[in-house]
């Protein structure tokens, strides 16, 4: 008779934890989906957003690969820079995404979201998510590209998971960090400056382009700390044939996990006070 209670005061904790993870995920995808909708009335911004890096693709690395004995270790140069752009579109699209939150304030949908029950590591999180979106929608036609440029794709299901996989992460991660910019700077101008200020020297201080035997000692402990670093390492390894990762993949993963959950932290911590 006594074990019966004790069985029930057990099975309580651990029904009402699924009940509140289950109610959390829902929080998160009721976000992402009212921002993925976005899309679905503009889908002109996916395109135009794909331009920049196909040109890259191209023009950049069509011309190089022409280069007489240029390459990277045992694969092309092509090969070596197609992750490299796929990373460098992914960022270009969340860094930006930071400006969407102030336009939310200014319309006065940020303040909807503040006094809703939801978490706001919930909100912040939605967010990272819908962003992943669009850097899945970059890959596809990175892939596409470079498919039609003979860059020595592997098309293993089980690695295009993964790219999938660090697609996502990288483009959460970066869509965080833009969000935190946007609830210090609050203004969609100042916003537009220090977003063009920071991608081009996160993209040069990263192995998108070069690899980082080829870069001066302070650069190297530069792109040491730069996620990006960790996204085209990553991919790099993931999406070639013969493809190998300088650091591991564990490691990648490691780190773009610690980077994102270190800017959702700071995210959810700041985001309320754009409402001030």
């Amino acid at each position: 008779m006594s074990e019966r209670p004790a069985a029930a005061r057990g099975s309580m904790p651990r029904g009402r934890f699924l009940v509140a993870v289950t109610d959390y995920a829902t929080q998160v995808l009721a976000v992402a989906d009212a921002e993925a909708r976005k899309l679905r009335h503009d889908p002109w911004e996916l395109l135009s957003r794909a331009i920049q890096p196909v040109l890259w693709l191209v023009l950049f690395g069509g011309v190089m690969a022409q280069v007489r004995g240029l390459s990277s270790g045992t694969i092309p140069y092509l090969d070596f820079l197609a992750p490299g752009i796929l990373a460098q579109s992914v960022l270009f699209v969340a860094i930006f995404y930071g400006i969407s939150a102030i336009w939310e304030r200014d319309l006065g949908v940020l303040h909807r979201y503040m006094v809703s029950p939801a978490p706001r590591s919930a909100l912040v999180i939605g967010k990272a998510l819908s962003s992943s979106i669009r850097g899945l929608s970059q890959a596809v036609v990175i892939y596409l590209c470079a498919a039609l440029m003979g860059v020595n794709l592997d098309l293993d299901p089980r690695r295009i998971v993964l790219v999938i996989l660090f697609v996502a992460l990288g483009a959460g991660l970066f869509s965080t960090f833009s969000l935190i910019i946007a609830c210090i700077v609050k203004t969609r101008e100042r916003f537009m400056g220090i977003g063009q200020v920071l991608t081009m020297p996160i993209f040069f201080a990263s192995n998108a382009i070069y690899p980082i035997n080829l870069m001066p000692g302070w650069l190297k402990t530069v792109s040491s700390l730069n996620p990006l670093t960790y996204e085209v390492d990553g991919l790099r390894s993931l999406m070639l044939r013969g493809g190998e990762s300088t650091f591991g993949l564990a490691h990648d993963f490691a780190a773009l996990i610690i980077a994102a959950s270190v800017f959702v932290m700071i995210a959810t911590r700041i985001y309320p006070r754009m409402t001030e």
